[in-house]
């Protein structure tokens, strides 16, 4: 089965429909699927629920599909700096379920692990815990939350394999790889692409067998979110 494609495009071609549900990795720009969600994009498909921990920054990721309105909710732990995210959500234009960081990681991996729901303190007594299952366990309670499997992953690598393995580079695994596993097609976006048996099977994080498709896209921007910088000190 061959896995590769030759652009983001193709990689996406036959899978993108309207009102799915799609998870994308990444942490503000780090990590993030930047080709794949431009193909979907350019692809027109609208209705789109999004799982993502934010949705980039303004002009840069997700952003451009909230942009052309093809995203109808997000489901997401963070807006900070897309003002573009904000706006939209405080004028009614945009459904958002938000999660505290840590469930909406475990809500993840729950769902890749088949695991339809699970209990945890974070957000009791809160809006959070509104409607939803509030249960008793040694004398504490706990709120129920489901777990999240979508009909698409896309994930960005640093390097992968003809078979679908991946590697990801330092903090650009973030939600990479528990999203590769919760969605029933996962497309894989990586920098460097090798024949299949050339990665040390230690040091992969995603195993092939999740991955349906890859594409090699070269070396990510290396983009900055938020530059903080200092006057030096004069000579």
């Amino acid at each position: 089965m061959n896995k590769v494609y030759p652009d983001a495009k193709s990689a996406l071609s036959g899978i993108l429909k309207d009102n799915m549900m799609i998870m994308s990795g990444g942490f503000g720009l780090c990590g993030i699927a930047e080709e794949l969600s431009d193909a979907i994009r350019e692809s027109g498909v609208k209705g789109l629920t999004v799982v993502s921990n934010n949705a980039g920054v303004d002009g840069i990721g997700l952003s451009r599909l909230l942009e052309t309105r093809q995203i109808k909710k997000m489901i997401s732990s963070y807006v900070g700096e897309n003002k573009l995210f904000a706006q939209q959500f405080l004028a009614g234009e945009l459904e958002l379920e938000f999660n505290p960081q840590g469930t909406l990681a475990e809500r993840i991996r729950a769902g890749g692990a088949g695991i339809p729901a699970f209990y945890t303190k974070t957000g009791v007594g809160t809006l959070i815990a509104e409607g939803k299952e509030v249960k008793e366990f040694d004398g504490e309670k706990y709120l129920m939350e489901r777990g999240l499997f979508a009909d698409l992953a896309i994930v960005h690598a640093w390097k992968g394999d003809t078979a679908g393995n991946l590697i990801y580079r330092k903090t650009a695994r973030n939600f990479n790889p528990m999203m590769a596993t919760a969605a029933k097609i996962t497309v894989a976006e990586v920098e460097h692409l090798v024949p299949a048996g050339e990665l040390n099977p230690d040091h992969i994080h995603t195993p092939g067998i999740f991955v349906k498709r890859i594409v090699e896209v070269g070396t990510a921007k290396k983009r900055i979110e938020f530059r903080n910088t200092r006057p030096r000190p004069s000579a």
